[in-house]
């Protein structure tokens, strides 16, 4: 910081001492100015007259007044007007008290509004105007009486142009912080929608693979004494499961690397393309699972085809752990309009198939009270725009249907990968 500017900085946290500084050297100026004889006979001229003692008086009143400027600047331009008045029908030789006025006006119009400026000014202009002219000891048309409009004018003047230029500048400083507000609430929500995101994914990923394990675990403890073979099929799928769920939860857990890190994961997200290998999966655990979607299917958004398979893996992960052993899945695919239609369906009759059972009501996964499955389906759906129904079948049995627009909004895109 250059000394000029730490002299600024003192200024401004002592403005009582500047207003002092200020209020001496307009007296300093005054008085020196009062020696100066415009009407000599060689034209302006030096003397080393003393001013008469009421200008001396007015001149200090004028320059004290003006220590109080910031407090009450109506009322320091109403004594310094006054006094200016008084010097004007008094004073011969006259002095420049009408210095404090304008120093007064100037104070008045950077720190008010502009229709105050207008009145004020004005007024101020036409009493010391009128009163030089019509009461003074000099001729109406004197330039001195023409000064007086002058020098209140200007004071007026730059006193608006300094409170117009703080305004801007207020203006600005305010845009940019309200801007840089902003910035930090979508920092913050980009992070909020990013947690939420990871959240849901791993969800899916642990619900639908642990689901898996835990039936092929079952079907290998019951069938271990009487038929091993089978047995060893059972803990072969628990094995590839197992191994399916750790590389999905790495991937997902590598989206918390730094974007420049070397091992941070760039397996795409699933989509569609590996819905048959999805079906596999559970018919490998037991679920028989009928899928029909068209063959000609035209590609997805990142975003929907993300929303699409979790949707179809977590109506199917809840089937598998609630609809019963005997129960079968049908998921239907398929391109209606501008939309995506998503349908799994469940005939299933165990604990929980039904909206009494309780495990796949609104809001649970199939794990009772405060299960997040159908919540987080509900979000990614309700997130790209779509709608998401769930509920019983007439007759026994679940349904889960979902739309999802192929072309989703930009804001709501984000939810993608």
């Amino acid at each position: 910081m250059s000394t000029l500017q730490r002299a600024r900085c003192r200024l401004r946290a002592h403005p009582f001492a500047l207003d002092a500084a200020l209020a001496a050297g307009v007296l300093a100026c005054m008085v020196a100015g009062s020696f100066v004889d415009p009407h000599g006979p060689h034209g302006v001229t030096w003397e080393l007259s003393t001013p008469d003692p009421l200008s001396l008086v007015l001149m200090a009143l004028g320059a004290a007044a003006l220590v109080l400027r910031r407090r009450a600047p109506l009322a320091v331009l109403a004594f310094t007007g006054a006094a200016s008045v008084v010097e004007s029908v008094t004073g011969d030789p006259r002095v420049p008290v009408a210095m404090c006025v304008v120093v007064a006006l100037y104070t008045v119009a950077s720190t008010t509004d502009r229709p105050t400026t207008w009145r004020v000014g004005l007024l101020t202009m036409t009493v010391l105007t009128g009163t030089a002219m019509t009461a003074g000891p000099l001729p109406w048309y004197a330039q001195e009486n023409l000064g007086l409009l002058a020098w209140t004018g200007i004071g007026a003047t730059a006193g608006d142009a300094v409170r117009s230029r703080r305004a801007f500048v207020q203006a600005i400083r305010e845009r940019a912080e309200r801007a840089e507000r902003t910035r930090e609430e979508e920092a913050r929500r980009r992070v909020a929608e990013e947690r939420l995101r990871i959240a849901r994914d791993l969800h899916d990923v642990v619900a639908h693979h642990i689901a898996l394990v835990n039936v092929q675990a079952g079907v290998a403890a019951h069938v271990m004494d009487k038929r091993p073979d089978q047995a060893k099929e059972a803990l072969a799928h628990v094995r590839e499961a197992s191994r399916s769920a750790l590389g999905e939860l790495r991937a997902t857990v590598g989206l918390l690397r730094q974007s420049d890190d070397p091992e941070a994961p760039t397996e795409p997200a699933p989509g569609l393309d590996r819905l048959d290998e999805l079906a596999g999966t559970f018919r490998s655990a037991g679920l028989r699972v009928l899928v029909a979607r068209e063959d000609q299917s035209p590609a997805l958004p990142a975003a929907v085809d993300l929303a699409a398979y979790r949707v179809i893996q977590e109506a199917l992960t809840n089937v598998q752990k609630h609809a019963g052993s005997e129960a079968k899945a049908e998921v239907s695919v398929v391109r209606v309009g501008p939309h995506i239609e998503i349908t799994v369906l469940d005939d299933g009759t165990g604990d929980g198939a039904g909206a009494a059972g309780g495990g796949r009501g609104e809001g649970g996964h199939g794990g009772g009270e405060g299960g997040h499955g159908l919540l987080g389906m509900r979000e990614r759906v309700t997130a790209l725009r779509g709608t998401l129904t769930t509920g019983p079948r007439y007759g026994g049995g679940f349904r889960v249907h979902a739309i999802l627009p192929v072309e989703p909004r930009t804001s709501a895109a984000q939810d993608g990968p």
